[in-house]
């Protein structure tokens, strides 16, 4: 097949959104023509990537969303239509203004279209400090619907969790697909020695922009709260608009965190010698990096939000965490810290459980659903 896939959002692979993007994109070239639509440079740029402008805010604007690490598209219908032409199916990934565009001119081409879901409410409501306004992040999720979900052909949701949620905001159910993003072969474990400047340290590693709702802040304090605080090395790997409130925050531990923006290969390293994975987010519809963490074996620690998958992919109680609490995830931390022997035996779990989620088995479960529906879609037309 000839398959476009679009992208308002393709930056460096250090946010979830990108990381899936490319997964996907690399997976399917395997066995299909695949055009990409984006916005801004891209690495590798060929005659199957197309490129948009992206969109100018005004100065003050754009510091802003460069801090997050992403741009964002100004459509250029002549630039659509020609990634759009002649594709057998075209994949978005987000529901934002390049995603429209594109949906709009697949449906009068008569091309079949799926869509990621990749964003929950409370990823634009919190930048407002309105995410814990259930009315509002309800209605976030009726306008995308009605906007844009409800006019493609299948929905691919990465987790069962935010296919409820979606659906519950909405009051209907959709055609949707639950498939993990899944974890690349590369993301593997290894035997990986710490650097000699946290030899003696334990290393906690959290990763994800630095963004209310991933909620880094609580585990700065916890750190703070902790017996151990002494001699915990905490790496913060992200950016984003709370990096000066974050680095205020972690300047008054005893060991400063380490922060900034890491290669994939630094990810890999860093995930195989921490000694622990804290994915401290309220709002989280999968976090691709709580399943790399798990992926290499690593103990991880998670909050126990409702708005969040990922409470559900631990494998022990002991590693929930009470949202937005310091003093009970200080506590956490500290029992694994005083019980090595369970925190050997949790990772050993994940080391040798399952591939739950392997990459070449969801990237499988993609193809599929593309074909599917593309076959759904050939026999309307035919009938």
């Amino acid at each position: 097949m000839i398959i476009t896939v679009v992208c308002d959002v393709l930056g460096e692979e250090n946010n979830g959104t990108t990381i899936a993007a490319m997964n996907l994109i690399r997976a399917l070239r395997k066995d299909h023509t695949v055009r990409v639509l984006c916005c801004g440079k891209v690495k590798q740029a060929d005659e199957t990537v197309f490129t948009v402008p992206s969109q100018n805010f005004g100065y003050v604007l754009n510091r802003l969303i460069g801090k997050v690490g992403v741009s964002l598209a100004k459509p250029d219908e002549e630039i659509i239509e020609r990634a759009v032409d002649g594709a057998d199916l075209v994949h978005i990934m987000l529901p934002f203004i390049l995603g429209r565009h594109a949906l709009r001119i697949a449906r009068a081409r008569g091309i079949p279209v799926t869509a990621g879901f990749h964003m929950q409410a409370e990823n634009l409501t919190s930048y407002l400090n309105i995410d814990g306004v259930t009315g509002v992040n309800n209605a976030v999720y009726r306008e995308i619907y009605s906007q844009f979900y409800q006019y493609v052909d299948a929905i691919h949701y990465p987790t069962a969790f935010i296919r409820r949620q979606f659906e519950t905001a909405i009051g209907t159910s959709t055609p949707g697909y639950v498939i993990s993003n899944g974890v690349a072969g590369s993301v593997r474990y290894i035997e990986t020695e710490k650097p000699e400047e946290y030899r003696d340290r334990i290393v906690l590693l959290s990763i994800g922009r630095y963004a209310k709702e991933k909620d880094q802040s609580t585990l700065l304090k916890a750190v703070r709260l902790s017996k151990y605080k002494n001699s915990i090395q905490v790496i913060l790997a992200g950016a984003g608009l709370q990096e000066k409130k974050l680095r205020r925050r972690g300047n008054r531990l005893p060991v400063p965190p380490v922060m900034g923006l890491f290669s994939r290969e630094e990810i890999v390293r860093m995930l195989n010698y921490c000694d622990m994975y804290v994915h401290p987010a309220v709002t989280e519809l999968e976090g691709i990096a709580c399943l790399e963490a798990l992926s290499v074996g690593k103990l991880v620690i998670v909050s126990d939000s409702e708005k969040s998958a990922t409470k559900e992919f631990v494998s022990s109680d002991r590693c929930i965490f009470k949202a937005g609490d310091a003093q009970s995830l200080s506590g956490v931390i500290d029992w694994f810290i005083e019980h090595p022997e369970e925190r050997r035996k949790i990772e050993e779990g994940y080391r040798n459980g399952p591939g739950r989620y392997d990459h070449d088995t969801c990237m499988r479960q993609m193809e599929e659903m593309m074909a599917e529906v593309k076959r759904e879609h050939d026999a309307r037309k035919q009938g």
